[in-house]
Parts: structure tokens; C-alpha cells; sequence
């Protein structure tokens, strides 16, 4: 059973945001684009541990006695 809040409200924004700065802002700054790619690449990649995890989920079922 997968969980599609983390999957699609999680995963795939980190993972759309952090190709979105590291293909279009690293190259607006000047001194520092190495780190400005490797935040980005950094926050894609959590992003789709996110998503592989939200793949993974399963739910526990609370007994109640």
C-alpha cells in the first residue's frame, strides 16, 4: 500500500525544486554555483528517497484492547 501524500505531496515538489535550482539559479550566481548545484542535487536526491519510502509505507493497524 503506497501513500500518495508522500509520494506526490513530499517526493515529487523536492524533487522538482531542486532541479529547479540546480539547472536555473546555480548559473545566475557567480561565485558560489558549485554550491547552489550541490544544494539542488541534494534536495532532488531527499526527494526521491521521499518518494521510494512513500512507495514503502504501510499502515499499522492500532488494536485497541
Amino acid at each position: 500500500m503506497t501513500s500518495k501524500a508522500i509520494i506526490f505531496g513530499v517526493g515529487l515538489p523536492m524533487v522538482i525544486f531542486g532541479a529547479f535550482i540546480a539547472i536555473l539559479i546555480a548559473p545566475l550566481a557567480e561565485g558560489v554555483v558549485s554550491t547552489i548545484e550541490f544544494v539542488g542535487s541534494l534536495i532532488g536526491i531527499l526527494g526521491v528517497v521521499f518518494m521510494i519510502s512513500g512507495m514503502f509505507y504501510k499502515k499499522e493497524i492500532i488494536i485497541q484492547e
